[in-house]
């Protein structure tokens, strides 16, 4: 595709909300591929992860942001500090909430640190294909009352009801400019950190309400092979070794599952041939250990 250079438009939006409204799961859909891991558990997105999607001659650049929540313990602290740090300074603001769910003690938080920014702010309601439209029109009402939104736009992200014009309207109100990255580039995650990525959203899915919200896939070594296929070494971190008994498994079973299934998904990604060792080490403070929080990509915090 080739795009005249002067007639090129590009910004910034930052996709905010509460847990598990399906923020990953726009922008992986308006990307066209995956660029951030999704699972029904709460807070699965950690960090900041960017997007690149294309829209005729304007270039997209989403920020999928942590979920916003009452943070408890340091993890959620720097998780909530990454969100609002991925709003700063973006183009846009695109708030989604949960078709069902609406205006709650969820969202009425956000909604009240959001008056106060200077950006242009937008309402997305999501999953409305489950949603009870007479409900979704009230919650819409309610929600505009609590902040005048310049647009509003009903979705379903996982069916890709309404994306295509949301994807015209965020094209249409980027600014005039150069893109920010080549036409070929779909996130600024590394490989490295897209195999942790990957990795940790395999735990989500095979082991959901078993394993604790704290775990974190560390990648200790990533190196390509003469061949040109892939060496990945990675430590699954949890807090317990009660924990530890959960991931592996009955004779190390599970592990081999969740090893199998991200190195094919990583395979397909990454386009070669993936070697994936994988072990579990018991780490009690690992939510504390600051080195953990600069390779998973989220600031310090105190």
């Amino acid at each position: 595709m080739t795009v005249d250079t002067e007639s090129q438009r590009c910004g910034v939006v930052a996709i905010v909300g509460a847990p598990n409204a399906g923020k990953s799961t726009l922008v992986n859909a308006l990307v066209g591929q995956k660029v951030a891991i999704t699972s029904p558990k709460a807070q699965t997105t950690r960090t900041r992860v960017m997007g690149v999607a294309i829209e005729g001659d304007a270039q997209i650049v989403l920020v999928d942001t942590p979920g916003i929540f009452q943070p408890k313990r340091r993890l959620d602290r720097a998780m909530v500090q990454a969100a609002w740090g991925g709003a700063q300074g973006a183009d846009l603001i695109a708030l989604i909430v949960d078709g069902k769910a609406g205006l709650g003690p969820k969202i009425e938080p956000i909604i009240e640190a959001l008056s106060s920014r200077p950006e242009r702010k937008w309402l997305i309601l999501n999953k409305v294909d489950i949603a009870a439209k007479d409900k979704l029109l009230v919650h819409t009402q309610k929600l505009n009352d609590a902040l005048g939104f310049e647009e509003t736009f009903f979705i379903s992200a996982a069916t890709g009801d309404g994306l295509a014009e949301l994807k015209t309207a965020f094209a249409n109100a980027m600014p005039e400019g150069p893109w920010h990255f080549p036409e070929d580039q779909v996130s600024d995650a590394t490989d490295r950190m897209l195999a942790a990525e990957i990795t940790r959203e395999q735990l989500y899915h095979q082991l959901h309400a078993e394993l604790p919200y704290a775990a974190a896939v560390d990648t200790e070594k990533y190196s390509e092979r003469e061949d040109g296929s892939v060496e990945i070494h990675q430590q699954i971190l949890v807090g317990r070794s009660s924990q530890r008994a959960i991931v592996l498994g009955k004779g190390g079973q599970r592990l081999k599952e969740i090893g199998s299934k991200a190195r094919a998904e990583l395979a397909s990604l990454l386009g070669v041939k993936v070697h994936l060792y994988l072990h579990v080490k018991v780490k009690e403070d690992w939510e504390d250990d600051r080195f953990i929080y600069r390779d998973i990509g989220l600031d310090w915090v105190e």
